[in-house]
């Protein structure tokens, strides 16, 4: 779980949340970034158009229209690199009460949350106590994200003509990590970020957030923000699909911006394969056209 911090100069660390409550009126300058890095908040909602399509899932069962969806599929993978599913099978319930122990946790006193952190990266869990329900209910979160992450999977390598089950063995074997994030009200969002832009590693990516601030990068290399749709996740190719796709699909860049008014809370499932797995193009999907591009591990 990500808490932002910043750096004193004794060497402790003062995370944003705590900033945000003591309620100052700047960004301390060691997250003011460089003119042509910051973000461009100019924008006139309601917005025209979706970043990223929209698809509903509800078809895929019915053999007439599971083509139609494999297709959208296909194409917003190719040409944005992600979309946005509803009808995905998760109930609110579920994705209310991920949100509400996320903010249950960060709601606690810094200096408590600081004595459970691990400062080691590689940890699978990063803070060894949490709210009480936060295992149960965070758990059943993303155990639903899992099974949604096979349907997923499944979709996406038909859409790139290969079987459902291509890989399966590895894909069940492969990791889950979730991230959640807490970006907190920020008195000069234009100068700051709240995650710099990126791509993820693995497979695919969901995710879930309650206020709008991430955002994608187009073909233009213009910033899109991507919309919060009540009952939506946002799906997101990530540099391992790349590959296994053999450049069809390109992994989307993106990042997460700041407000002045409201915090903003994400909560990311990152799926890859073993993190020892060297991945490679699927053999169908190299040919002249697309000649073999480098692995990745």
């Amino acid at each position: 779980m990500a808490d932002h911090t910043h750096p004193t100069e004794d060497h402790h660390f003062t995370s944003t949340m705590t900033l945000a409550q003591m309620g100052v009126s700047s960004v301390p300058e060691c997250y003011i970034l460089p003119p042509a890095d910051r973000p461009t908040l100019e924008q006139t909602p309601p917005f025209l158009f979706s970043a990223l399509p929209v698809i509903d899932l509800s078809s895929l069962e019915n053999p007439v229209l599971r083509p139609q969806v494999i297709e959208q599929v296909h194409m917003a993978c190719k040409e944005f690199g992600g979309f946005q599913v509803i009808n995905h099978g998760i109930p609110a319930s579920l994705t209310d009460q991920a949100l509400d122990v996320a903010a249950d946790f960060f709601d606690m006193p810094n200096d408590t949350k600081m004595q459970l952190a691990s400062t080691n990266v590689h940890e699978p869990v990063r803070y060894g106590t949490k709210p009480p329900s936060y295992k149960k209910k965070m758990g059943n979160y993303a155990k639903a994200l899992l099974l949604l992450h096979t349907k997923l999977i499944q979709i996406v390598f038909e859409s790139l003509g290969l079987r459902s089950d291509y890989l399966q063995d590895d894909v069940e074997q492969g990791s889950q990590v979730i991230a959640v994030n807490c970006y907190p009200t920020c008195p000069e969002p234009n100068l700051a970020l709240g995650l710099p832009r990126h791509s993820d590693y693995g497979l695919l990516t969901i995710i879930l957030q309650d206020q709008q601030g991430l955002e994608v990068m187009d073909r233009n290399e213009k910033w899109q923000p991507v919309p919060v749709i009540k009952g939506a996740l946002v799906v997101q190719v990530g540099d391992q699909m790349e590959v296994l796709s053999n450049g069809r699909y390109k992994s989307i860049v993106h990042r997460a911006t700041v407000n002045l008014e409201k915090r903003r809370l994400s909560i990311a499932s990152l799926h890859s394969l073993a993190i020892n797995r060297k991945v490679t193009p699927a053999p169908g999907l190299v040919d002249e056209r697309h000649p073999f591009i480098s692995e990745a591990k």
